[in-house]
């Protein structure tokens, strides 16, 4: 069964454009909302998990610093007792000092892997987060782009039914007709310009994510802490 983190992973990897072009095959955005529910499931157990991780990152920090700190006591202790000539306290203590340095060691170790594991969690829900973003602003963008195509069809079966009583010779239904074809104009040229523009819309979307994410990193380098405007 697929990990947590290799869920997350597919759904970062989604092509937004393969989602689009399905919706539009469709004629429908139950794809998107589709994704849209993956990724919110997934956020919230990753959430859940990088709680739990962080957690075991700061017990395993606090025990190194507690066995670091007696092992460099001790250290200093050796060096008192042989000064004194307590050869035999020395020796125990030095015993002491090798378990603890090699306790210290051990929890460095597993403070250093769980601290590399929380910082791929936090990293993988800061991209999931941008690409949920992303997808439910394109979702909406395509919600209005099929609705346009839903009500241009409309028309065109209003003009359809228009065009029968034209041919019976009512003037007043043929300027009806031709005031129908003239809004279906208008229509198909705003759904033609909505088109042509989704790619670009998709595209300045996924771009600025992608400017937000190494600001973001940047910040998270810098000690800069969360999002900060121009002053």
């Amino acid at each position: 069964m697929p990990s947590l983190i290799q869920k997350i992973n597919t759904l970062i990897s989604a092509n937004i454009h393969a989602l689009v072009d399905s919706a539009l095959e469709q004629n429908s955005v139950k794809v998107m909302d589709e994704y849209i529910r993956q990724a919110a499931r997934n956020l919230d157990a990753l959430e859940d998990q990088a709680a739990t991780v962080g957690g075991t990152v700061k017990t395993l920090k606090r025990k190194y610093d507690e066995f670091a700190a007696a092992a460099e006591k001790l250290d200093r202790d050796i060096d008192t007792l042989l000064m004194r000539g307590k050869t035999d306290l020395a020796g125990a203590a030095q015993a002491e000092l090798n378990q603890k340095q090699q306790l210290a060691q051990e929890y460095y170790e597993q403070w250093q892997a769980q601290e590399q594991e929380y910082r791929r969690m936090l990293d993988a829900k800061l991209k999931l987060e941008a690409k949920l973003t992303t997808i439910k602003q394109e979702r909406e963008h395509l919600k209005a782009l099929l609705e346009l195509v839903e009500a241009k069809e409309m028309t065109t079966k209003a003009i359809k039914s228009i065009d029968d009583l034209a041919g019976m010779g009512d003037d007043d239904v043929a300027r009806l007709g031709e005031q129908i074809r003239t809004r279906l104009d208008r229509e198909e040229a705003r759904m033609e310009m909505a088109s042509s523009n989704l790619k670009e819309q998709i595209d300045d979307a996924i771009g600025m994510t992608e400017i937000e994410l190494q600001l973001e990193e940047r910040r998270q380098r810098l000690g800069l802490g969360g999002e900060s405007g121009e002053g």
